[in-house]
């Protein structure tokens, strides 16, 4: 309850509870708004820990099964902050702008990938003869190509959930998710519907330190989920103490009988040349 109060603290901190205005209001948030003030929606903050908690779970299971969760903000104020957060969990990430078929059309995307990636070998290549002008533009091509699939280069397959800051922003890959059955996660403000997503987290998704706060949260749950995961693949690589004692006494066993066949011979010998 204490460990609620002070998240509740830290959101009202910074500046979570704030909604847009009424005019612009989505009547399905009705259940999450506390009040109005001065035209404005407040957010309830016991609703937000609660979606919050809710979607830190569900991430942090996924991310100790071993399941990627892409990370989706093309939002200003929201791209250096989600861009961090991903990369420090290893998740792929796309902050720059989001290319229709990102997800439906994967097959096609992850061909473009292949080609960026084809393209910096051959630039780092010192063996192949490539001039001045030539280099340049390749190596422009690679820079447009990396801004917008850089942060999925290493998605080899579509992924297992979408986290996303905006969801009325990024509704072309709320819908490709939804159409393919992606798991959704999304900071749902007073003007989103949130229905549109699996785990709703009611939140200002428009001022910095909101983002930086929920992101930072549910990178830190993805954060515990994959050292749970190496802490259990490191117990399943050791050897159980009762398999080591039973694997020594048999090696032990076996050594008894092997001196025990030596001497055999050894005193057959001896009485060969006694003879």
């Amino acid at each position: 309850m204490s460990e609620n109060t002070t998240l509740q603290q830290q959101l009202l901190d910074a500046g979570v509870h704030f909604g847009h205005l009424r005019k612009k209001w989505n009547p399905k948030m009705l259940p999450y708004i506390f009040a109005e003030k001065k035209g404005i929606h407040i957010i309830d903050l016991n609703k937000t820990v609660e979606g919050l908690n809710e979607a830190a779970a569900a991430m942090k299971q996924m991310a100790k099964s071993g399941k990627k969760i892409l990370f989706v903000a093309t939002k200003k104020q929201a791209k250096e902050i989600v861009t961090d957060c991903a990369q420090r969990v290893n998740m792929p990430y796309v902050t720059d702008r989001w290319l229709g078929g990102m997800l439906t059309n994967f097959g096609t995307i992850r061909k473009s990938v292949k080609k960026m990636q084809s393209i910096e070998k051959m630039l780092e290549d010192a063996s192949i003869s490539i001039n001045k002008k030539e280099r340049l533009t390749l190596k422009r091509d690679m820079e447009k190509m990396d801004k917008v699939l850089g942060g999925i280069a290493g998605m080899a397959r579509t992924p297992h959930a979408l986290f996303i800051v905006d969801i009325s922003h990024e509704h072309i890959a709320l819908s490709e998710a939804r159409r393919l059955g992606i798991t959704t996660f999304g900071m749902v403000d007073t003007n989103s519907d949130p229905n549109k997503v699996d785990f709703a987290i009611p939140s200002n998704d428009d001022a910095t330190k909101s983002i930086a706060i929920i992101t930072n949260y549910l990178t830190a749950a993805i954060m515990e989920g994959l050292q749970e995961r190496e802490t259990e693949k490191d117990k399943e690589e050791e050897p159980e103490e009762g398999e080591a004692v039973a694997a020594s006494e048999e090696g032990g066993e076996e050594g008894k009988t092997r001196r025990r066949a030596t001497g055999t011979r050894r005193t057959t010998g001896g009485a060969k040349k006694a003879e």
